[in-house]
């Protein structure tokens, strides 16, 4: 049996339980969920290894999943373009029933094993990407589908489920389990199971976007400056990373047309045209920048 499907005797009468009593209970669910993703860190970190190659061109990061699976992987991957800079035409979502579903469910989407092969097809899927399929169970047909898919056709696949030796696992080229157990609330895995799917996506692709050069001593140096506030955050970093001052900061990002990494080079000396052919040369890694304008002699 599923063990996220299973009723735990201890909470039979939950419903009966003072608000109190709940809450703690709850609270007391969460901590024991995120401590089972210790069992899953090897496993995190080698997909992240992995997966970082085939990204740093040209692929494609695929979050695929239904219900809260589904709708996690969408606010995971809808995080990356402005947090890391993640290009949007190199993310897909593939959630079943649709991107209507992230706020309308659409519970027997996900039993459509075809589907989820289709959409895999329709996003002409190859082995330059990685596909992502989250599901609790480790059973949804529609993610199943899409993982089968995608593997045959070369991309990198990862599986992450909340249940032992389920066929999402056995299928993906790499297996991510978080074993949860059963529910407070039988089979509401948007509970325990959703809060280890959280994290883990958190931690996988904030650790794919580091490898990527996308972070730079602890700064998001790929963030999109689109208000007030990241300028601000913005600026801090500049100086920061340079020992420049605030004004100079400033004066650089704005010649630098709001390009963090860009900006830093321009405020040590640098013209922006240096600038962008030294970030080229090191394929947009700062660090890497940092070291060949050094090396060249001009810091």
């Amino acid at each position: 049996m599923i063990m996220t499907e299973n009723v735990s005797q201890r909470f039979s009468d939950f419903d009966q339980w003072s608000t109190q009593a709940m809450v703690d209970a709850m609270y007391e669910g969460q901590l024991v969920a995120i401590a089972t993703i210790k069992g899953a860190l090897e496993a995190i970190a080698l997909a992240a290894e992995d997966a970082a190659p085939r990204l740093e061109e040209k692929g494609r990061l695929i979050y695929v999943g239904a219900g809260t699976s589904g709708r996690l992987g969408v606010q995971d991957g809808a995080e990356l373009g402005p947090t890391f800079g993640w290009p949007q035409d190199r993310m897909v979502f593939c959630i079943a029933g649709g991107l209507k579903a992230l706020i309308v469910s659409a519970e027997g989407a996900e039993d459509a094993f075809d589907q989820g092969v289709l959409e895999i097809q329709e996003a002409d899927v190859n082995k330059n990407d990685v596909v992502i399929g989250i599901a609790a169970s480790g059973q949804t047909p529609y993610t199943l589908g899409a993982i089968k898919e995608a593997r045959s056709r070369g991309a990198m696949t990862i599986g992450i489920a909340n249940n032992p030796g389920t066929p999402l696992l056995k299928e993906s080229e790499y297996a991510i389990l978080a074993e949860t157990g059963s529910e407070l609330i039988a089979g509401s895995t948007r509970m325990k199971a959703g809060t280890t799917q959280k994290a883990i996506l958190n931690i996988l692709s904030t650790a794919i976007m580091s490898k990527l050069g996308r972070i730079y001593k602890g700064f998001m140096v790929d963030m999109v400056v689109s208000n007030q506030k990241l300028e601000t955050r913005a600026i801090s970093m500049i100086e920061d990373i340079t020992g420049c001052s605030t004004e100079t900061a400033r004066t650089s990002l704005k010649v630098a047309n709001k390009n963090i990494k860009v900006a830093v080079l321009v405020s040590l000396g640098e013209t922006l045209e240096n600038s962008q052919a030294f970030l080229k040369k090191s394929r947009g890694n700062l660090r890497d920048a940092l070291a060949l304008l050094t090396s060249d002699g001009n810091q």
